[in-house]
C-alpha cells in the first residue's frame, strides 16, 4: 500500500479525488453527506474533491425533477458527467463489421452494421471498418475529437500490443491493428481477440453478470473461446488462451463442417445462412438435420470439456451463431458434455447475441480509460481540459 506522509497534502488530495469519483459512479446520485458516508472520507475532503471534479468537467449538479417542489433548500446531488466523452467498440468479423458508440458509462448512443465476406482482402476490410466507424459517429452527431478510447475486436490471436499473430482470415498475420488505426482516432486504440472481449461483455452486461470464472464459446467461421478467471480476462502469455480449435484431435476444427456441408441444403444457400437453416430443419424434426446437430454438439463438447477440465469454470456461455438456436443445441450439448466432465458447469446462452463482441470492445476501451482516470499519480481528474495524449500510454 502506498504510504502518504503528513506533509504530502497534494498526493492525499489526488487520492481523495479518485476515491470520490469512483464512489460517485456507483448507485444513485448522492448528496455530499451520502457521498462522504459511502466513500469513508470526511465531508470536507469530499466537498473539496467534488469542487475539483466539477471544475474539471467530470461532475455536475443533478437538476430537480420536473414538478418537484421541495420544502426548504434541498440538498445538492451530484452525478458523473458520462456525456463528457464517448468510446467506440468495433467488431471486425468475418461476415460483418459492427460498431457500437457509448458514453463513458457504457450507455449505447449509436451503432452501425456493415456486411463483409470471409473472402474480402485486408484492404477491403480495413476500408469497411473505417466507413462503419464514420457512419456510426455521424449518426450520433459525435465528432472524432469527442472519443476517449476505441476498442477493436478481431477473430484471431492478438498480442498484448495489438498485433495479429494468427487469424482464419487471409493476409492478416503480422498486421498491427492498434497502429493501423492510430492515425484515424485522436485517442488510444486497443485491439483484442473477439472471444476474449465477448466473455468480458457477458460478465459486464450479459448472461453471467457477477460470475468470476467464465468460458465464452464463440462458434462462427471458426470456433474459439474466451476465458475470464478470477474476474479478470485471461489472455495467456502471448494472447492465445482459449484457442482449443487449433488442436485437431479435439474436434473444433471440424464442427462447422457438419452444418456447412449438410447435404439437405442446396448450393445456392450462402455460407453465413447454412448453419441457421440446418438448425431450423432440426427444429422442425427432420431426422438428418437432428443427426447433423448431434454430430456438431458432440465435437463441440470435446473441446469445451478440455477447457472445463483444465480451469474448472463456474459457467460456459454459448455465443456467436449458437445463441439463436439454443432450443435445439442445449439438450444434445449437455448430453455429450456431461460424461466428459468431472463436475458439470452451468450452461448459459449469450444474452447479448451478436452484439457481444462490439460491446466487449467497448468494455476494453472503458477499462483502459478508467485505469488512467483512477490513477492518482496522473492528476488527470484535477486538470480541466487535459489532453487525451495523456491517456495514450498503454
Amino acid at each position: 500500500m502506498r504510504q502518504i506522509s503528513g506533509g504530502d497534502s497534494t498526493a492525499l488530495r489526488r487520492i481523495n479525488t479518485v476515491t470520490t469519483l469512483r464512489t460517485l459512479r456507483i448507485g444513485d446520485p448522492p448528496t455530499l453527506t451520502e457521498l462522504a458516508k459511502r466513500s469513508g472520507l470526511s465531508r470536507p475532503a469530499v466537498e473539496s474533491a467534488v469542487d475539483d471534479l466539477m471544475e474539471a468537467g467530470w461532475v455536475a449538479d443533478v437538476a430537480p425533477s420536473a414538478g418537484e417542489r421541495p420544502v426548504g433548500r434541498p440538498a445538492r446531488r451530484f452525478r458523473f458527467r458520462a456525456e463528457s466523452g464517448f468510446v467506440l467498440g468495433i467488431d471486425i468479423g468475418a461476415y460483418k463489421v459492427l460498431t457500437c458508440l457509448t458514453d463513458l458509462d457504457g450507455r449505447q448512443i449509436a451503432s452501425y452494421r456493415a456486411t463483409a465476406s470471409p473472402s474480402d482482402d485486408r484492404q477491403t476490410r480495413l476500408a469497411a471498418v473505417r466507413e462503419a466507424a464514420r457512419r456510426c459517429l455521424a449518426e450520433a452527431g459525435v465528432a472524432e475529437s469527442q472519443l476517449w478510447a476505441v476498442g477493436l475486436a478481431f477473430p484471431g490471436v492478438v498480442s498484448r500490443d495489438g498485433r495479429v499473430l494468427f487469424s482464419s482470415l487471409v493476409d492478416w498475420a503480422g498486421q498491427d491493428l492498434a497502429a493501423e488505426f492510430a492515425a484515424d482516432f485522436p485517442c488510444p486504440v486497443l485491439a483484442e481477440n473477439d472471444c476474449n472481449v465477448a466473455a468480458l461483455a457477458e460478465r459486464w452486461r450479459g448472461a453471467v453478470q457477477g460470475s468470476d470464472d467464465v468460458v465464452y464459446v464463440l462458434s462462427g467461421l471458426r470456433t474459439g473461446a474466451g476465458l475470464v478467471l478470477g474476474g479478470r480476462l485471461h489472455r495467456g502469455h502471448i494472447g492465445a488462451s482459449g484457442e482449443t480449435g487449433a488442436l485437431p484431435h479435439l474436434g473444433w476444427a471440424r464442427t462447422q463442417d457438419h452444418l456447412q456441408n449438410f447435404p439437405g441444403l442446396t448450393d445456392d444457400v450462402p455460407a453465413q445462412s447454412r448453419a441457421e437453416q440446418v438448425f431450423s430443419l432440426a427444429r422442425s424434426g427432420e431426422r438428418a438435420a437432428l443427426d447433423a446437430v448431434d454430430a456438431y454438439t458432440a465435437d463441440l463438447a470435446v473441446g469445451i470439456a478440455a477447457i472445463v477440465l483444465t480451469i474448472d469454470p463456474e459457467v460456459v456461455v454459448l455465443g456467436g451463431g449458437l445463441w439463436r438456436s439454443s432450443d435445439v443445441l442445449l439438450e444434445p450439448l449437455r448430453r455429450h458434455l456431461e460424461p466428459l466432465c468431472l463436475i458439470m458447469p452451468r450452461l448459459e446462452v449469450s444474452a447479448l447475441g451478436d452484439q457481444s463482441v462490439a460491446l466487449g470492445a467497448v468494455r476494453v476501451a472503458l477499462t483502459h480509460l478508467e485505469e488512467r482516470l483512477y490513477d492518482p499519480d496522473r492528476m488527470l481528474l484535477q486538470s480541466p481540459g487535459f489532453s487525451k495524449a495523456d491517456l495514450i500510454t498503454r
